[in-house]
């Protein structure tokens, strides 16, 4: 199926839109929080609490598959014809396939919040500043020491030949490579939880309605959204940007500059919006 946006959220809430508008809930036959979403392999996953793993190849049909942790799975990316899923105390699983996952060592008990695949390095990060770095996926290094920070990390994206990690305190890192981070100033104090380019244009989303806005990922713009609900996920795909959030909020914007908010049909919490091209 081409052209899908994917929120998940709490006790297992899923929704698809096509346009980012129009919203269908759809059942993910489990209860447990979900909280991220990755495409590759003509497969769908979701991951999320209590080692939850589901595949879709359509986004309606959901099936359930066995991820051999019970901890929290908190993001998944697919990369070098690979899913890679991070989670509490340092979990990592790989898959080729999204359907059978082997664990990995990462050499940390941190919960892992982020991860991401980019200039042939996977790049992982969670609490404490922790980051991780791996050229193959099994053997790590702790790049720690380069975050500069102690904050919860939330998030690392790759785009525009750049890393972008995302934390409390209105944290902002950005690296070429993976292994030396500097900070930028965002202009807010509060967490941002996720982030997305798109038409040129980085955005993050955090805590009392904040989005951000940049070109570079270095000089960033406050943005107003007319909520102070918690973003918690933000996409970008379809010459749309939509971003989710607490109590069941969508919003969606053209320009990132003017946004509408949707129905979503549910008041739970979302952690994340993705988009399969």
């Amino acid at each position: 199926i081409k052209g899908l946006f994917i929120a998940v959220g709490a006790e297992g809430t899923l929704l698809t839109s096509s346009d980012g508008a129009n919203w269908t809930a759809q059942t993910s036959g489990t209860s447990n929080n979900l909280r991220a979403v990755a495409y590759g392999n003509s497969t769908l996953v979701v991951v999320g609490f209590s080692g939850t793993i589901l595949t879709s190849s359509d986004g309606t049909t959901w099936t359930s598959r066995t991820s051999g942790t019970t901890n929290g799975l908190g993001n998944v990316t697919y990369g070098n014809s690979t899913f890679m899923a991070v989670g509490n105390s340092g979990t990592i699983l790989t898959s080729s396939d999204g359907t059978t996952w082997s664990s990995k060592t990462s050499g940390t008990s941190e919960d892992l919040w982020g991860v991401t695949y980019g200039n042939s390095t996977w790049v992982t990060n969670g609490d404490n500043g922790s980051i991780f770095t791996s050229s193959d996926g099994t053997s790590w290094d702790n790049r720690t020491s380069a975050s500069g920070t102690t904050v919860e990390l939330n998030e690392v994206i790759y785009e525009n030949s750049t890393f972008v990690a995302f934390g409390y305190s209105g944290t902002i890192l950005t690296s070429s490579d993976g292994i030396t981070w500097t900070s930028r100033t965002s202009g807010t104090t509060n967490k941002v939880h996720s982030g997305t380019f798109g038409n040129n244009i980085f955005v993050t989303v955090g805590d009392n309605g904040t989005i951000l806005t940049s070109s570079d990922a270095i000089t960033w713009t406050a943005k107003t959204l007319g909520t102070t609900d918690k973003l918690d996920g933000i996409a970008y795909g379809n010459s749309t940007y939509v971003t989710v959030g607490d109590d069941g909020i969508i919003f969606s914007s053209t320009d990132t500059n003017t946004w509408t908010s949707r129905t979503s049909g549910t008041s739970k919490h979302f952690r994340r919006v993705f988009y399969k091209e």
